[in-house]
């Protein structure tokens, strides 16, 4: 009998938070269930039965890391009330991006993305789609609605998040807040209205 696919157990919570801490540590790249297995106290046997197979396990892998994004840019919302626009949401963007207790969530955020492109197919499939759709989202809901819905207003939240997305590889990359923070402040001021 396999598990009910639709509310996982709670040893399937359990495992899988334990599986997303283990991976924000060690990363996706060379991902092996036995070592993972053990180092969260389970079995790849288990593991198997509660993901279906390492694909499955991935998959609510990448599903969990991806809800911590959406809560990040939840923060952003501006449900009931005016958006704040653009460029002070991009600001609050890169403010949260570039603080040091971020960057395992942003590492994997990178990996995941970056294997979703090499590997359009299976386990990452469609992540660095879906990823670039939410924060355009979310950026749209902070522009001004004549704004948002114009065609200046689609160019202006795409280049946001091109300095935001660029700014976080370099940042990764080298570790120089403060010259990147400069920078990222530069090129959103330019986008100002």
């Amino acid at each position: 009998m396999s598990p009910d696919r639709t509310t996982p157990s709670a040893r399937q919570v359990e495992l899988l938070e334990a599986a997303y801490q283990y991976v924000l540590d060690h990363g996706l790249a060379d991902l092996s269930l036995r070592p993972l297995a053990t180092a969260i106290g389970s079995s790849p046997r288990v593991l198997m039965f509660l993901f279906g197979n390492k694909d499955g396990l991935v998959r609510a892998l990448l599903a969990r890391a991806r809800t911590d994004e959406l809560a990040i840019l939840d923060r952003l919302g501006q449900a009931g009330q005016e958006p704040i626009g653009l460029v002070p949401a991009a600001d609050r963007v890169w403010a949260w991006l570039a603080v040091d207790e971020h960057r395992p969530l942003l590492r994997l955020w990178v990996e995941a993305y970056g294997r979703s492109l090499v590997e359009p197919d299976g386990a990452w499939a469609g992540f660095a789609r879906a990823t670039v759709h939410d924060w355009l989202a979310v950026l749209a809901a902070c522009q001004p609605q004549p704004e948002r819905d114009s065609q200046e207003g689609a160019t202006r939240r795409t280049l946001a998040l091109a300095v935001l997305r660029g700014a976080l590889l370099d940042l990764l990359a080298t570790g120089e807040h403060r010259r990147i923070t400069t920078a990222v402040r530069h090129q959103l001021a330019l986008l100002g209205p």
